[in-house]
């Protein structure tokens, strides 16, 4: 048998769901992220704690993003928008679960892409139009898959992929969300 190499640990995963399995709280994680506005429209994002496994953690680094609007918008283009930010998350998730579900089936992957591709009619968020919705209209995920399988199973990855991944879900379907001043 052909060890398969894609860097995945799934027997860490595989493990993890079974212990928290019986103790649910455990599995109850809090993410965070800080932002400070800079100017105009830009802001710094840092990210660095989480709740995790019944108690505070820290990522190895900090994490900084910058969210701006680009020239086009009359803003000075010194990050991303804050709905790419919602696609760079879709696209990475979803590219983890494929890899991670390769893994756990025996597939050799030798590349995986995904483009990600989100229609949006800024009419609603400049007010021009109040039937038009702020957020995107249609997001839009191409694979490309070269791997040691037949389509069907990259197919299946990519499916069990999406069924599993926490962006699609919260993309997908209703989340409370709260804004409050503090």
């Amino acid at each position: 048998m052909t060890t398969v190499a894609n860097g995945v640990n799934v027997q860490a995963l595989l493990d993890a769901r079974e212990v928290l399995k019986g103790a649910p709280e455990a599995a109850q994680f809090t993410w965070r992220a800080a932002a400070k506005w800079n100017h105009g429209v830009h802001s710094t994002i840092k990210v660095q704690s989480f709740f995790g496994l019944g108690q505070e953690q820290s990522h190895k680094e900090e994490s900084v993003f910058e969210a701006d609007h680009p020239e086009v918008f009359a803003a000075e283009d010194n990050g991303i928008t804050p709905i790419e930010y919602l696609i760079v998350g879709l696209a990475s998730c979803l590219t983890a679960g494929v890899a991670s579900v390769a893994q756990n089936r025996g597939i050799q992957l030798r590349s995986v892409e995904a483009t990600v591709e989100g229609q949006h009619d800024i009419r609603g968020i400049l007010g021009a139009d109040s039937d038009v919705r702020n957020g995107y209209n249609d997001i839009k995920v191409t694979f490309n898959v070269d791997a040691d399988a037949s389509r069907q199973e990259i197919e299946a990855l990519v499916a069990q992929s999406q069924k599993r991944s926490a962006v699609f879900d919260a993309l997908t379907n209703p989340t409370n969300v709260t804004v409050e001043v503090a």
